[in-house]
C-alpha cells in the first residue's frame, strides 16, 4: 500500500504554503485598502479587493484541504478529495462578481475629478510588487516539489498580483508626474487590475470545473503509471488507463492484459501486485481499480461500439 505518511506530508507542506500566502495577502490587503481610502487611490482599492479575494479563496481552499483528508465512509466511498474543486469553483464565482463590481465603480469614476493620490501610495504599490514576486518564486518551488496544482495556481496568482501592482504603480506615477490632467490614470490602472482579476477568476473556475468533470490527468503522469504497470511480472499489455485528479490525489482505472491460460487465482494475484506496486510508486494515487483482460485480446464488435 501507498505510504500515507508521504501523502500527509504533502498536504502539510501545501497547507503551510497556503497559510503563508494567506497571511501575506491579508496584510497587503489591509495596507492597500487603508492606503487607497486615505490616499484617494481607487487603483489601490481595486488591488486591495484582489488581495482580499485571494484571502477568501485561500481560506476556503484550506478548509477544503482539511476536509479532503478525511477517510472514506459509507456515504463517500471514494473519499472527500473533491472538496477542493467544489470550493475553488464557488470562490471563482465570488471573485468574478467582486471584480465586475469594482470595474463598474472605476468606469463611473473616469469622468469624476478627485484629489491626486499622495506620493507615498507609490511606495505601497512598489512594496507589493516585491512581496508578491517573492511569493511567486516560493510557491513555484513548493508546487514543483509536491506536484500540487493548487499551489502552482497560487504561484501564478501571486505573479498576476505583482503585475496588477505594477499597473497601479505606473498609474500613480503618471498622476504624480502629469498632475490633474492625468488623474484618469488611476481609474485606468484599476480597470487593468479588474481585467486581470476576471481572467484569474475564469481560469480558476475552468480548472476546478474540469477537475469535477473527471478530466484525464497529465499525459506524462499517465505514461509513468502505464510504464510502472507494465514492469509487473505477468502483465502483457495495458489496454486502458484512466487517471482522474481529485484534489491533491488521483484515482486510476486500469485494464491489464494477462495470459489467457492463467487460472482466475493467478490473474487475481497479478492484479493485486499491479495495484500494490502502483500505490507504492505513486503516493498521490489514492486508489487503483484493476480489471483483467485475456492476452492476446481480440476486440469484439460489441466492445468496439462501447
Amino acid at each position: 500500500m501507498a505510504d500515507r505518511n508521504s501523502i500527509s506530508e504533502t498536504y502539510t507542506e501545501v497547507i503551510r504554503a497556503a497559510v503563508f500566502g494567506l497571511a501575506a495577502n491579508l496584510f497587503l490587503g489591509i495596507v492597500k485598502l487603508a492606503g487607497g481610502i486615505i490616499g484617494n487611490s481607487f487603483a489601490l482599492i481595486a488591488d486591495a479587493v484582489n488581495s482580499i479575494g485571494d484571502v477568501m479563496s485561500t481560506l476556503v481552499v484550506l478548509i477544503a484541504l482539511h476536509y479532503a483528508q478525511r477517510p472514506a465512509d459509507e456515504e463517500h466511498p471514494y473519499g472527500h478529495t473533491r472538496a477542493e474543486g467544489i470550493a475553488a469553483s464557488n470562490v471563482a464565482v465570488v471573485i468574478l462578481i467582486s471584480a465586475l463590481y469594482v470595474g463598474w465603480e472605476a468606469i463611473q469614476r473616469l469622468t469624476v475629478q478627485h484629489p491626486i493620490p499622495p506620493v507615498w501610495t507609490l511606495w505601497i504599490a512598489g512594496a507589493n510588487i516585491i512581496i508578491k514576486e517573492g511569493l511567486y518564486h516560493y510557491n513555484v518551488r513548493i508546487g514543483s516539489r509536491t506536484g500540487s496544482a493548487a499551489i502552482i495556481a497560487n504561484a501564478w496568482d501571486h505573479r498576476s498580483d505583482a503585475l496588477c501592482s505594477l499597473a497601479v504603480l505606473i498609474g500613480l506615477a503618471s498622476i504624480s508626474i502629469g498632475g490633474p490632467k492625468l488623474i484618469w490614470a488611476d481609474e485606468v490602472a484599476s480597470l487593468i487590475v479588474v481585467t486581470v482579476i476576471v481572467w484569474s477568476g475564469i481560469r480558476l473556475f475552468r480548472a476546478s470545473a474540469s477537475e469535477l468533470m473527471d478530466l484525464q490527468a497529465d499525459p506524462v503522469f499517465v505514461n509513468q503509471i502505464r510504464a510502472a504497470a507494465l514492469a509487473v511480472k505477468g502483465v502483457e499489455n495495458v489496454e486502458t488507463l484512466w487517471v482522474r485528479k481529485s484534489g491533491l490525489e488521483y484515482f486510476a482505472d486500469i485494464h491489464i492484459e494477462v495470459d489467457q491460460n492463467l487460472t482466475v487465482a493467478e490473474g487475481h494475484r497479478i492484479g493485486h501486485q499491479v495495484k500494490d506496486h502502483l500505490l507504492d510508486q505513486f503516493t498521490r494515487l489514492r486508489d487503483v481499480l484493476v480489471h483483467l483482460e485475456p492476452f492476446p485480446h481480440h476486440h469484439t464488435a460489441a466492445e468496439d461500439e462501447a
